[in-house]
């Protein structure tokens, strides 16, 4: 085999290795520059990134298409403002418990909706999504309707979310931190037993894997990260609420997910961000005028178009700037 054919597998993976690196660089460097707004505006979207990258690992790698996956995001949210308590928390231990918690309600979801397919599976994640909304909306667990209030943000030493600078580069490293996650895993035997799945499940199965169990560690996994995302969520905004579990937000992580593209790390990311301008500048008076009073209607047919004129999602528009393509 010639250098040249033996070499050109490995030069989309380094193409799609490098521009992530490059963003993330880019980050670091203009984080002390940035003003409040676009530091806070940032931060509101790695974080949003990172739960994005989170139902990524579930819909376009192992082709589980969840309804709940806000469910998770916001037991990591409040399970860092309730065991916080009055005088805060240790950072590690918050993100552990945070993390844990999430990942405990996926297994407990997860044991019992993976053992439905198609649209059933849809609507048991909904349901237990549901379940949890209720149970902090409607009792006092929670601080009710209202939601609660995280006090005192989680430190450890100099690591202080108090400090919008510590809070940006502690987001960027969690965001940074999941993509390199996600993409060891889909080079790994795990990954490619997880797209085997999402190909031909009755395959994998008749192959001899262990496909239920490759799934439940996949839907595990997913709603650990949301609990990461979560915690990072309660430490930006110091409240939470039980409209963080809501139907809405589970739609909302998922559009993001199929406006990227789905089956691309990139396009999870890339999707986060697009929603995210699309629904700042929606909203925003001195760009849209009295159409910002209307802006679900403006970015309902926004994403309509983006969907209709480009099926594989903007990672499609990318692909075709730079064909070699990438994860």
């Amino acid at each position: 085999m010639s250098p040249v054919v033996a070499s050109a597998p490995s030069s989309p993976r380094r193409g799609a290795f490098i521009v992530p690196v490059l963003c993330a660089i880019a980050l670091a460097v203009a984080g002390p520059l940035l003003g409040n707004y676009a530091s806070d505006f940032i931060v509101k979207v790695m974080i949003l990134s990172i739960f994005a990258l989170s139902l990524e690992l579930l819909v376009g790698m192992t082709g589980l298409v969840s309804l709940g996956h806000a469910a998770f995001y916001g037991i990591g949210a409040y399970v860092t403002v309730l065991a916080s308590g009055n005088e805060g928390g240790n950072f590690a231990v918050l993100l552990v418990l945070s993390m844990g918690a999430a990942a405990l309600y996926a297994l407990f979801v997860g044991a019992l909706s993976l053992r439905t397919r198609g649209v059933y599976f849809i609507m048991v994640t909904l349901a237990f999504a549901q379940m949890a909304f209720f149970v902090f909306h409607d009792t006092k667990v929670g601080g009710g309707s209202d939601g609660i209030y995280l006090y005192v943000r989680p430190a450890l030493g100099a690591l202080d979310m108090e400090n919008r600078t510590v809070l940006f580069y502690v987001v960027l490293a969690a965001l940074v931190f999941t993509y390199g996650l996600l993409a060891l895993i889909r080079r790994s035997r795990f990954g490619a037993a997880l797209a085997g799945i999402r190909v031909n499940e009755q395959r994998m199965r008749a192959a001899g894997f262990a496909v239920y169990g490759y799934k439940l560690a996949a839907f595990v996994l997913a709603g650990a990260l949301a609990g990461l995302a979560g915690f990072l969520l309660a430490s930006r905004d110091g409240v939470v609420n039980p409209e963080l579990m809501a139907w809405h937000n589970s739609g909302e992580v998922l559009l993001m997910v199929i406006l990227g593209g789905l089956g691309h790390l990139r396009g999870a990311v890339i999707g986060a961000v697009a929603f995210t301008l699309l629904k700042e500048i929606f909203s925003t008076h001195a760009v849209m005028g009295p159409l910002a009073d209307h802006w679900q209607l403006t970015l309902g047919i926004a994403i309509i178009v983006f969907v209709a004129l480009l099926p594989k999602g903007l990672i499609g528009l990318v692909q075709r700037l730079s064909p070699k393509g990438g994860a």
